[in-house]
């Protein structure tokens, strides 16, 4: 009597089974394709982007004050212009111009010796030099994060004082502070070397300089 049953039980099963809704028995069959499909549908919307909002810069233009230590001139206020091209992230090629007004020596001021007229105590010099960034990084200014960047350079030039010119070379570096993208904040130290003989012998004299400045980038 039981094993007559068992038909009829497993029978009235399978309909049941058929009849619940989304039930593996009564849906449509998928191939593997359909399936993967409903699992995975990838949403990408592509965006447009706008070329000239692409920063390019590639110029850099400003100004520069601060300190020149003239050898046996004194230290003079400096001031000066900039302008660079940069060739890639890590290079660039620079030309400066800078002027001062220098002091007069300890031997003209003790025993009163017109060494130079005032027109000739003007110093001015432009170089051209080639730069490297090194450690380019970031700073932070509370919450603020501004890149920053190390820098090195050195090149050569003209200075004219006391109505003779003379070849000069210089080296030093820098610390460039990005405020924007299109604005930097400059510090500087450099050492313009060049010989005179406005004393009777050719001397060799090292000139330091410090200085802030800021630049535009276009």
């Amino acid at each position: 009597m039981e094993s007559r049953l068992q038909p009829v039980i497993l029978t009235a099963a399978l309909l049941s089974l058929a009849a619940l809704p989304g039930s593996a028995l009564g849906a449509d069959s998928k191939s593997d394709d359909q399936v993967i499909d409903d699992i995975v549908k990838p949403d990408i919307q592509r965006r447009t982007i706008d070329d000239d909002k692409i920063d390019t810069e590639d110029f850099e233009l400003g100004f520069y004050a601060g300190v020149m230590s003239v050898e046996d001139f004194g230290s003079n206020d400096v001031y000066g212009l900039r302008l660079a091209y940069h060739i890639s992230e890590s290079m660039f090629i620079e030309g400066a111009y800078g002027i001062t007004q220098t002091q007069k020596t300890t031997a003209e001021t003790l025993d009163r010796l017109v060494l130079l007229t005032d027109d000739q105590r003007e110093l001015s010099y432009y170089s051209l030099n080639f730069g490297y960034n090194l450690l380019p990084g970031e700073h932070y200014v509370g919450r603020w994060a501004f890149n920053t960047n190390f820098y090195i350079v050195a090149g050569a030039g003209s200075t004219l004082f006391a109505d003779e010119e003379y070849f000069t070379y210089n080296f030093g570096g820098g610390l460039r502070f990005f405020a924007t993208d299109w604005l930097a904040l400059h510090v500087d130290f450099r050492n313009y070397v060049f010989t005179h003989s406005l004393f009777g012998e050719d001397k060799k004299v090292q000139n330091l300089e410090s200085s802030l400045g800021a630049t535009l980038f276009f």
